[in-house]
């Protein structure tokens, strides 16, 4: 029980006893610092019900705690806000109730209980991964992961766009250009090679529009008319008609692209539990259209469409089913949905992981799936983010200007090398442990600059920024993670017993306070499908403990009991740091 919890519970008491009063909670916050206190309870609420002087109530309560609570050692009343003194011995006895538990902050699911679905990365197979992915990735596996020790069962999965117009692009321009080129015979990744030939059919078919254009076609008339948008066109036609010849070379490009992302993938340090393929999904809507006009969900249009009408709902009519009889996306959503509750029936819920461009989207798929009586549709959750941009400007696919994932992992390892190098503090490594511990630096500079932001905002990535050792950065709390390791090491001395009665340094009780709000954080991070959260409060703890670092003796100091306390408190920081960061998937160096 948290120190919170335990007060809300006697001041529910004294409230009761006091002014023959219930209350059903209890608002606290910090205590300011220059008052004494270690928290403060928000006492105005009480004078509306009581219609008496905040500082008179406060001063009941307060005296009441001291007389019959035997942690709360003093008080102090400022205003309507009552500054409560904790003992010692609380926060000794609490540090020795989690400082052994290797997985403190995390809850295990409880048995029998419904499972959540994680949805992330869901590429397109006509290009690599960029940066927009990463946080997309990032982002979903971390929440992913937060869930996962806020005590819930956690699937990750995705969808791979592999059908479409602009898959048919990619594979036009291979046949044109592409003399035969294979990751083998090119020594490019398959994604890489992919994406190249998507580029240069948006080169080939701009110079037809152009010379269309010359010609006195209106740009309109032009796009439509270009031979290569035609061919596209006629390709993805033969797709869909199954043409062996243009299967075959879709199967054969598309497999490229997924082992280039399952590379990407590892590099990243993201994974997945299962995979969803459009190609397999954009049909599976239409019996549940069928269902739906039946029920008199879905109407059809004089031309043979199929919509719902949402006007009433505050949205619009949506179709869902074209005239022709094709499945448009959101079919294909709440078919993907559907069958994903069938292949795991014990998935209670899921979480979307798409760009705020969807968030209409994801609206109407929401209510259409709550409309057919799903009762998991109410457990649906769109972690909708902004865009990332970096201080040069916008991305373009087609144009080829985007920040490819793979050579922007690169760029971060060779960054983190280079300053690393900088500090010289790398005596005694071989060239191999000097290698990952650059790409551990390098990759949890670039997850943690990308966590620490909310989810909801827009952001600018600087790769440089991010990797500064100082500053609320990844390489920075890292540091601090080695610096522990580098002081459990240097300590010759068993300090494994346990410490039950210690005067505490104020540096050591604000650390221990810290440390309690642990749990707290990965439950209010899961609510909020909020990686940042973690981040932050990872970057709190570590100035937390360099202030004790830099205040306190460890192993300087000469009393054993001390110095024992001292050297387990920096284990548990350590530990914490190391759990927390492995909730935004980031790892942390044993030496630095």
């Amino acid at each position: 029980m948290t120190l919170q919890e335990t007060l809300t519970q006697h001041i529910q008491t004294a409230v009761q006893n006091l002014f023959d009063l219930t209350i059903d909670k209890v608002e606290f916050q910090a205590t300011r610092r220059e008052f004494e206190g270690d928290i403060t309870m928000v006492v105005f609420p009480l004078v509306k019900l009581l219609k008496g002087n905040p500082v008179e109530i406060g001063t009941k309560i307060g005296t009441y705690l001291v007389e019959n609570v035997a942690d709360v050692e003093k008080f102090n009343v400022v205003a309507g806000f009552l500054n409560i003194v904790i003992s010692d011995a609380f926060y000794v006895n609490y540090f020795n109730s989690i400082k052994d538990n290797a997985t403190f902050g995390f809850v295990a699911p409880a048995e029998g209980s419904k499972a959540i679905m994680v949805e992330y990365s869901s590429p397109n197979t006509n290009k690599p991964l960029h940066l927009g992915h990463i946080r997309n990735n990032l982002l979903g596996y971390s929440v992913a992961e937060i869930l996962k020790a806020s005590g819930k069962k956690v699937y990750k999965t995705q969808i791979i766009n592999d059908r479409g117009i602009h898959i048919c692009k990619s594979m036009l321009a291979w046949q044109k250009y592409g003399n035969g080129a294979t990751p083998t015979s090119t020594g490019l990744k398959g994604d890489k090679l992919v994406g190249n030939f998507y580029v240069e059919f948006d080169k080939q078919n701009k110079k037809e529009i152009n010379d269309l254009i010359a010609q006195g076609k209106t740009e309109e008339e032009a796009k439509k008319e270009a031979p290569s948008i035609l061919e596209a066109q006629e390709m993805l036609r033969k797709w869909e008609a199954g043409d062996a010849e243009v299967v075959a070379l879709w199967k054969e490009m598309n497999q490229w692209v997924y082992d280039g992302f399952e590379e990407t993938y590892r590099n990243l340090g993201v994974d997945f539990d299962s995979y969803y393929y459009e190609s397999n999904t954009y049909l599976l809507g239409k019996e549940v259209v069928q269902f739906g006009l039946e029920k008199g969900i879905f109407e059809r249009d004089p031309d043979g469409s199929v919509w719902i009408d949402l006007t009433e709902d505050g949205l619009d009519r949506k179709i869902v089913l074209r005239s022709d009889g094709t499945a448009v996306y959101m079919t294909q959503d709440i078919g993907t949905a559907i069958q994903r509750v069938k292949d795991n029936p014990d998935v209670g819920g899921m979480v979307y992981t798409v760009g705020n461009e969807q968030d209409y989207h994801f609206k109407v798929l929401f209510l259409i799936l709550k409309k057919l009586g799903f009762d998991w549709a109410d457990s649906l959750y769109h972690l909708s983010y902004g865009m990332v941009e970096l201080p040069s400007g916008k991305m373009k696919s087609r144009e080829g200007t985007v920040v490819d994932a793979d050579d922007l992992m690169h760029e971060m390892t060779t960054t983190a090398q280079s300053i690393s190098e900088e500090l010289g503090k790398l005596d005694g490594y071989s060239d191999a442990e000097k290698a990952e511990l650059y790409k551990t630096i390098g990759l949890g500079a670039l997850k943690y600059y990308m966590l620490k932001v909310d989810p909801k905002k827009q952001m600018m990535f600087n790769p440089e920024e991010s990797v500064d050792f100082n500053g609320n950065t990844g390489p920075f709390i890292q540091y601090t993670y080695a610096r522990i390791q580098s002081i459990l090491r240097k300590a010759d001395f068993d300090y494994s017993q346990a410490v039950n009665a210690l005067e505490l340094h104020e540096k050591e009780k604000e650390l221990i306070k810290q440390l309690q709000l642990f749990p707290e954080v990965v439950q209010n991070a899961a609510a909020h499908y909020s990686p940042a959260l973690i981040a932050n409060y990872s970057y709190d703890l570590v100035k937390e403990f360099n202030s004790f670092y830099q205040n306190v003796s460890i192993l300087g100091e000469s009393d054993i009991v001390k110095k024992t306390f001292r050297v387990q408190l920096a284990q548990s920081i350590g530990l914490t740091i190391k759990n927390a960061f492995q909730l935004l998937g980031i790892q942390v160096p044993e030496r630095m």
